[in-house]
């Protein structure tokens, strides 16, 4: 059975802080967790559950998984609150937490591959016009042209672009050397390039 996150409720006088505060800091919030605050677990799932997800989502390709991955993640942080070191930035050591469980409930399911060859599935250009439609919608291209990649690749493309992340961020991810992550990502950048050539979309964005 998943584990459902609880979240708490939080009074309208809680959720709105005085106009002249400052938001917490992704470290003040985990302080304030480490403490039992759970107000603060309000506020910092809010601020980094649509990322996530959106990063769990890309592996699974399951949204009723990924929901149940992030809960996993977000109650795991609010265990582990207290042991946060703070050698990475707290989005950082969220998004290895979440890879980690992500990886975990693949490895539950050995009769479905990952397929990390799906460049094949991509569709021929146009006998109907709703392939055509799609083929003319950039951002479209784009997420396919994505999911083609090999999940290595196409997570450390996430990061990179999506996350904003450095390449010795994405090494902590991943926990491999950062030359590693700048050798996938040129693979990367590589492969895509070619598909978005073919698919005739402008390759400036890489």
């Amino acid at each position: 059975m998943s584990t459902v996150l609880a979240l708490p409720l939080v009074s309208d006088t809680q959720r709105r802080p005085p106009a002249a505060a400052k938001a917490p800091t992704d470290a003040g919030l985990m302080a304030r967790m480490a403490e039992g605050d759970r107000a603060a677990l309000q506020a910092f799932y809010t601020r980094h559950h649509v990322r996530v997800f959106r990063f769990v989502l890309r592996i699974l390709g399951d949204r009723t998984r990924a929901e149940d991955v992030i809960s996993e993640v977000f109650i795991d942080a609010w265990r582990q609150a207290a042991q946060f070191e703070g050698r990475s930035a707290v989005s950082t050591w969220l998004l290895a937490i979440a890879r980690h469980k992500a990886y975990a409930v693949l490895r539950r399911r050995p009769t479905e591959s990952i397929d990390d060859e799906k460049a094949a599935q991509i569709e021929d250009a146009g006998d109907t016009p709703d392939v055509t439609l799609e083929k003319q919608n950039r951002a479209a291209i784009l997420r396919r042209c994505l999911e083609a990649l090999p999940s290595t690749h196409r997570e450390i493309v996430d990061l990179v672009y999506y996350h904003e992340k450095s390449v010795a961020e994405v090494a902590r991810v991943f926990d491999i050397p950062e030359n590693t992550v700048k050798t996938r990502l040129f693979y990367a950048r590589k492969k895509l390039a070619g598909m978005l050539q073919s698919a005739g979309v402008d390759r400036d964005w890489l």
